[in-house]
């Protein structure tokens, strides 16, 4: 199964969540509106509102609240993508300038909030109770990842468990919030609920996993963002954590510098030592195990076309190039 034929399994109920994201754009501020519409348009996957519809469709539910709250995930991930080009000085997403880039980071930052504050009122009129608790929750945990990724820049000390627990907070918690408010907005037993949550949260740390290893790897013009740019901003993935603990003392020197000072002036030299200590193998091994433990959750899922495209999501999030 390929990504369209898992697009296909929700297309009508995806084309009511783009209505709708756009109807929710509107302000009486244009530099607002236009700010917003420029970034959801700018030709994101949607996999976490994908990840809503898909949860409501295999139990038959995918009506017009699992539409809003699929539009209140984007919402609330774009907002976080706002916030994150300006943290990170990025001038290039996913083969456009960034927001920032083109108005500045003030407006940038502001249409954020106006865009998560759109989300909270949407979120209010679906009208239940541990849908709001499991996505203020999750905001929580989403900015608590990105300070701590913060805090872990140009620190080549930064342990492979501190880097997991980043990734869980900044991408994988979205990606698991997806899954779990949907299970509650459905009212699903406590079992299913908790299957789903985790099916989310593995599912979003192989998609992290993969996206740190194409930074080493990837087409720069395919994946619409520069490679190497993880280094640049002096951030210790995966790859050189693992790398660092394999090679030898002088590579190791190598690769603390590196992070140390940020840059591409030692990018080459660094991707030799990582591909030597078979770093991105290990990488894409522990997203491959990532993507088992998510699909082994989907058991206690009803049979349907919509679990085999859940499935099926998590193996294109390790196998994708871009």
């Amino acid at each position: 199964m390929q990504i369209k034929d898992v697009l296909a399994t929700v297309h009508e109920e995806f084309q009511a969540v783009d209505k709708l994201i756009h109807e929710q754009l509107e302000s009486r501020v244009p530099l607002v509106e236009k700010i917003a519409e420029y970034i959801v348009s700018s030709g994101g996957k949607r996999i976490r509102p994908l990840l809503v519809l898909m949860t409501a469709k295999a139990f038959n539910r995918a009506d017009a609240d699992a539409v809003k709250l699929a539009t209140v995930i984007e919402f609330l991930h774009t907002a976080t993508l706002l916030h994150d080009d300006v943290v990170d000085t990025s001038d290039m997403r996913r083969g456009n300038p960034t927001a920032n880039a083109r108005w500045g980071n003030a407006p940038s930052v502001l249409v954020g909030d106006f865009l998560y504050s759109r989300a909270f009122e949407m979120m209010v009129e679906l009208r239940s109770m541990p849908v709001m608790e499991i996505l203020s929750n999750a905001t929580c945990v989403i900015a608590e990842g990105e300070v701590m990724q913060l805090t872990n820049v140009k620190n080549p000390d930064t342990t492979e468990a501190q880097y997991m627990e980043v990734i869980h907070g900044k991408t994988a918690m979205l990606f698991e919030a997806s899954t779990h408010s949907a299970a509650a907005l459905l009212e699903l037993d406590e079992q299913q609920r908790l299957s789903l949550k985790e099916y989310g949260k593995e599912l979003g740390m192989a998609f992290q996993l993969v996206d740190d290893v194409l930074d080493y790897e990837g087409d720069a013009a395919e994946m619409g963002k520069n490679v190497g740019d993880d280094l640049a901003e002096g951030k210790a993935t995966l790859p050189l954590i693992h790398a660092m603990a394999h090679a030898n003392e002088e590579d190791r020197q190598l690769i603390r510098n590196a992070i140390r000072k940020g840059g591409l002036d030692d990018m080459n030299e660094v991707l030799r030592v990582v591909k030597s200590c078979g770093s991105l193998d290990y990488t894409r091994q522990q997203a491959e195990a990532c993507r088992d433990r998510a699909q082994a959750h989907l058991a206690d899922l009803p049979d349907s076309p919509a679990r085999d495209a859940l499935a099926a999501l998590a193996a294109i999030a390790v196998e994708r190039t871009t």
